[in-house]
C-alpha cells in the first residue's frame, strides 16, 4: 500500500472532497461565508483563498494519498489569514502561533494513525519555518466530521488546553517539544510513504 503526503496546491485542490471544496467556513467571516454560499461562489472564493495564501505566506495544507488515491488532508494558516478565527470565544490565537484549521480522513482509511501522521507533518514543516507553535480551536461534543476538528483527537496527538470552553477550547501544540520525538515523527513519516506496517489506531481526525 503506497501513501504520501503532498504540498495542497491548485493543482490538487480537485482531490479534497467535493463538500470541503465548497466550504469556506474558516477562509471567510460569518457573513462574508453566508453571503458566498448564497451565491454559489463558495468553491471560487476557497480557490482564491489558497491562492492568495500559497503566495503570501506559502504552503497551507497537505493531502494525504493511498495508492494515489486522495483520502484525506489538513489545513493550516497564520490567524490573520483565518478570518473565521475571531468568532470562537476562546479566540484569539496566540500571536506565536499558526492555526490547525481542519482535516478530514475518509471512511475506511480511519484508526489507521493518518491523523497523528498529518499532525506530524504540519509541526515539522512549521519548525521549519521559525514558528513556535500550532493551535486549533476543538470541538469538545464532537459527533461526525466537520469544520471544527474533535478536542479529544487534538489531546490525543499531543494538543494541549490553553483555554478551556465547553463547546469550543483552545489547544496548543509546542513545536519546540516536536524536538524531542523527531525520530518518530521520521519513523512516522517513514510509514505513510510506503511501508505496510499497521499504524496504531487513533480517533479519526
Amino acid at each position: 500500500m503506497g501513501r504520501r503526503l503532498l504540498p495542497l496546491t491548485l493543482d490538487n485542490l480537485p482531490d479534497l472532497p467535493r463538500h470541503c471544496r465548497g466550504c469556506v467556513f474558516w477562509e471567510l467571516d460569518p457573513v462574508s461565508g453566508e453571503a458566498a454560499l448564497k451565491a454559489d461562489r463558495a468553491s471560487s472564493e476557497k480557490e482564491a483563498w489558497i491562492s492568495a495564501v500559497l503566495l503570501d505566506w506559502g504552503s497551507c495544507g497537505r493531502v494525504v494519498y493511498v495508492d494515489d488515491v486522495p483520502v484525506g488532508f489538513v489545513l493550516y494558516a497564520p490567524p490573520a489569514y483565518v478570518p473565521r478565527s475571531t468568532a470562537f470565544p476562546t479566540s484569539p490565537i496566540s500571536p506565536d502561533a499558526v492555526q490547525l484549521m481542519t482535516g478530514f480522513i475518509m471512511p475506511g482509511y480511519q484508526g489507521q494513525g493518518l491523523g497523528r501522521v498529518m499532525v506530524q507533518t504540519v509541526a515539522k514543516d512549521l519548525l521549519r519555518r521559525g514558528f513556535k507553535a500550532v493551535e486549533a480551536f476543538g470541538d469538545a461534543r464532537w459527533k461526525e466530521p466537520a469544520c471544527i476538528l474533535p478536542a479529544d483527537h487534538l489531546l490525543a496527538v499531543g494538543f494541549k488546553t490553553v483555554r478551556h470552553h465547553p463547546t469550543h477550547p483552545r489547544l496548543r501544540l509546542e513545536l519546540r517539544s516536536t524536538l524531542s520525538w523527531k525520530e518518530d515523527v521520521e519513523m512516522a513519516l517513514d510509514r505513510l510513504l510506503g511501508a505496510v506496517q499497521k499504524e496504531p489506531a487513533l480517533r479519526p481526525l
